[in-house]
């Protein structure tokens, strides 16, 4: 509600509008009343009955009886032109303020309207009274002058409120009152009151225009709340689609909980509030939200299924709104200043997760709309809560699976053995870099003696878990058959049974094999469909052309093997094809030509150094993009 605290200078500054009539204009004359009192000479004999009103206010001055004088018809026409010519109440209610008081020289003017379900009246304007008297002021149907004449739909003139038991005290100074119900179509929207602090200070004429105008004005009301209504609708439409969009943006459950309750506080001024979800395993509400007059406090922690408003809310599965819950057995009190309350299931997919519920020290406080948009809220709440808890249910997941993803990775960081650290006559360097968590390319160094190492490179089918996993069991494998210490072809031909006992659908392996002999200096090789070794010799680097089924796919499947005496600066290059297929974002690979000129240009640099500028410059190619695949290198410097 608002209140104009308007003067009555202020009042009287509005500017008059031309009268348009078609008779006469004729200037109303002061009566011999008191001072200030202003009526027309020619309309002491009117005394017009409800169908006459109800004429003028339905079909215009025109059809007003004959004996209505024309300087009467001539105020309604201005007033209804006024108070017609907006739908802002608020301006409306002014206007006829100002309108009647330049007609009836009042001191105190209220419009009230019928509230709390027609049970009292309250102030919407009024001019005269203090500003927090106007907005507490409700005054019971029935009771006092102003309720008096909208239970019974007639006016009533008091000239002495001090000998009237019906008159209420609420201004002292107060001597005479008129007031007139505002009446559309037999029903009583509100009541026009004008007081004086002089006796006998309203006439009969001006009791009469103002019961014609009465009809006048309720129209407008009505007209002008039917807008006003409308307008919130829609301004709580946009709210609701607001709130929705800022609710569904929200992905975890407390901070959701509590934007809840200050978006629920922007579509309606409630006291307290409660969001409550429900515990499945437990079968009870938990109360998540508790907010009493602005802050949040610590409400009751559970509530049963059947308990209560709210339990009837959930058993019900619709909104329960209670007016007064000192009447309704269900409740159960736990706030003692609550007097009304509404409580609003959660559902989703047809199962409540939860309830809304507001509290209000006020009785009859809640309104159907309330429900209407309230029950909106709920349920776009409820499917935000919903994604919410889905959302933290995955991130647990996550979380879970971030752990055991972590642990493989150095579970399998364990499981690759560093470079050797005794002398095998070669310098050696071993580089990985993983797309995933995990890698799928692995590499060994087998001891077969003093003198003479084994040294293997493998890249498993796919990438991840699954990929590693299959990774581990070829290391355990190869590590089985370290003490027959097999030549390249027999440790290939040996894994490739072996693996194939084992075998996969959709999984296989390709892999490299080498041993050196430090003393003889003699270097055997044999391929199983991994990337041609590179060797760099007399200046200049190549790939030794060996080929060969990957692992796991025919059991029958042999090797062919390769040898070579090698020299001091012979560099060998094991790498997986997660180097050459490095693609940058022009589309073209990193290939095994640039690796070639690479190793040739760099072959002074240590085996590590080796190593770590043949990934730096891949990275620098690809412009530091993701990994699509895994990255490999084992690399031999014979010293």
């Amino acid at each position: 509600m608002r209140c104009a605290g308007l003067h009555l200078d202020a009042v009287a500054e509005i500017p008059r509008r031309p009268i348009r009539t078609t008779g006469e204009l004729l200037i109303p004359k002061r009566s011999n009343g008191p001072p200030g009192t202003a009526c027309y000479t020619s309309c002491t004999s009117m005394n017009p009955t409800e169908d006459h009103i109800g004429t003028a206010a339905l079909n215009g001055p025109a059809e007003v009886p004959a004996e209505v004088p024309a300087e009467v018809l001539a105020t309604l026409a201005e007033i209804g032109e006024e108070v017609n010519a907006s739908l802002d109440l608020d301006e409306v209610l002014a206007r006829a303020a100002a309108l009647i008081k330049r007609h009836i020289d009042y001191e105190i003017f209220g419009v009230l309207l019928v509230e709390g379900n027609g049970s009292y009246l309250r102030h919407r304007f009024a001019i005269g009274y203090t500003r927090e008297l106007a907005e507490n002021l409700r005054i019971p149907m029935g009771q006092g002058i102003t309720g008096t004449a909208a239970a019974t739909g007639h006016s009533v003139r008091v000239s002495d409120t001090s000998k009237d038991p019906r008159y209420i005290n609420a201004i002292d100074s107060v001597r005479s009152e008129l007031a007139v119900p505002l009446m559309l179509q037999g029903k009583c929207l509100g009541v026009l009151d004008i007081q004086s602090r002089h006796l006998d200070y309203f006439t009969r004429d001006q009791q009469n225009i103002l019961t014609l105008l009465g009809s006048r004005l309720a129209i407008a009301i009505e007209n002008a709340r039917l807008f006003e209504k409308v307008k919130t609708q829609a301004d709580t439409l946009l709210l609701l689609s607001e709130v929705s969009r800022e609710t569904s943006a929200i992905l975890d459950v407390e901070e959701l909980l509590r934007r809840a309750a200050e978006q629920t506080k922007r579509v309606i001024d409630y006291q307290i509030l409660s969001i409550m979800l429900y515990d499945e395993e437990q079968k009870v509400f938990r109360h998540r939200v508790d907010v009493k007059h602005g802050q949040r406090v610590q409400g009751k922690l559970r509530a049963t299924v059947s308990e209560g408003i709210v339990g009837a809310a959930a058993t019900l599965k619709e909104p329960v709104l209670v007016l007064d819950v000192t009447v309704d057995p269900r409740y159960v009190m736990v706030n003692p200043e609550t007097r009304s309350e509404l409580a609003i299931p959660m559902m989703h997919k047809g199962k409540v997760i939860g309830v809304l519920d507001l509290e209000s020290p006020i009785a009859n406080y809640f309104t159907e709309d309330h429900v209407q948009t309230l029950s909106i809220l709920a349920g776009n709440l409820a499917v935000s809560l919903e994604n919410a808890r889905l959302y933290e249910q995955l991130a647990k997941e996550e979380a879970r699976l971030e752990r055991d993803l972590q642990a493989a990775k150095r579970i399998q960081g364990a499981l690759l053995r560093p470079v050797p650290s005794e002398d095998y006559g070669v310098d050696l360097a071993a580089r990985y870099l993983s797309a995933r968590e995990v890698c799928g390319d692995l590499y060994e160094f087998l001891r077969y003696g003093p003198q003479q190492l084994g040294i293997a490179l493998g890249d498993v089918s796919g990438k991840g878990t699954a990929a590693a996993l299959y990774g581990a069991v070829a290391i355990g494998i190869m590590r089985s058959l370290a003490p027959q210490k097999l030549q390249p072809a027999a440790m290939l031909k040996q894994m490739n049974q072996l693996v194939g006992e084992r075998r996969i659908e959709g999984r296989f392996m390709t892999a490299c094999f080498a041993t050196w002999q430090k003393g003889r200096q003699k270097l055997r090789v044999a391929n199983a469909g991994q990337s041609q070794p590179l060797l760099y010799k007399d200046g200049r680097c190549g790939k030794i052309e060996l080929t060969g089924f990957p692992l796991g796919i025919f059991e029958e499947a042999t090797y062919d093997e390769w040898g070579v005496t090698l020299e001091p600066e012979n560099i060998l290059v094991f790498h997986s094809d997660g180097i050459a297929e490095s693609m940058n974002g022009e589309g073209q690979f990193f290939g095994n030509t640039r690796l070639r000129e690479l190793i040739e240009k760099h072959h002074e640099l240590t085996a590590a150094e080796l190593a770590d500028r043949i990934l730096n410059e891949v990275d620098w190619f690809t412009q530091s993009a993701p990994l699509s695949d895994d990255r490999t290198l084992v690399v031999m410097k014979v010293r």
